[in-house]
């Protein structure tokens, strides 16, 4: 079964390309939901995670408090390294019981929704990287609205990320998803790749 990875910067619009390739029959996994779930109360990562960042990132109820974390987990190169490597082997087992569910359900593909995935082993999961793009003021602008957070934390999430040649280079498919271009078009390569 094919395996693709979505990803891209924050903002850019996977979730949009993710429920394109959901109506087209592709088994969605959502890395986004996986990452949360597994910072669950009295998951691992949660202790791990409290550990380098400290006690105070969990909250009365055992909950992670998400804004702390990814303020002190983006605040460095090092940290957001910190956070990866806590988080991505926990991620990373779920997506290849999700590949197995998808295979079982006979599904035209798995897709693996994930902005971090270049940066993790989870790529090698994956025959095909699509890469979803759309230029800084755009996705500022996105975030803003989706997140309802402050420019200050939208642009330190962004500044976290890598830069587009670092995606490029690694793609096999890119996508723009941003105005002059129409993105029924964009989207015309992966309907190639499902349709192989």
């Amino acid at each position: 079964m094919l395996v693709i990875g979505l990803t891209g910067k924050t903002g850019a619009g996977k979730s949009t390309v993710a429920e394109y390739l959901r109506t087209k029959g592709c088994f969605i996994i959502d890395g986004d939901k996986i990452a949360r779930d597994i910072l669950l109360p009295g998951k691992p990562a949660v202790k791990e995670l409290s550990d380098f960042f400290g006690e105070d990132i969990i909250l009365p109820d055992g909950n992670i408090d998400r804004r702390l974390v990814a303020q002190r987990a983006f605040s460095t190169p090092e940290n957001t390294k910190m956070l990866n490597s806590v988080t991505h082997p926990h991620i990373t087992k779920q997506f290849k019981a999700d590949i197995i569910k998808a295979e079982k359900e006979g599904c035209r593909a798995a897709v693996i929704d994930a902005a971090a995935l270049l940066e993790s082993d989870c790529k090698n999961l994956c025959q095909k990287i699509v890469v979803v793009t759309a230029p800084e003021e755009i996705r500022l602008q996105r975030i803003l609205k989706r997140d309802g957070i402050s420019v200050e934390a939208a642009m330190t999430r962004i500044k976290a990320q890598r830069d587009d040649e670092y995606y490029f280079s690694r793609a096999h498919i890119i996508i723009r998803n941003y105005e002059p271009f129409d993105l029924r078009s964009e989207l015309i390569p992966l309907e190639e790749l499902l349709n192989d």
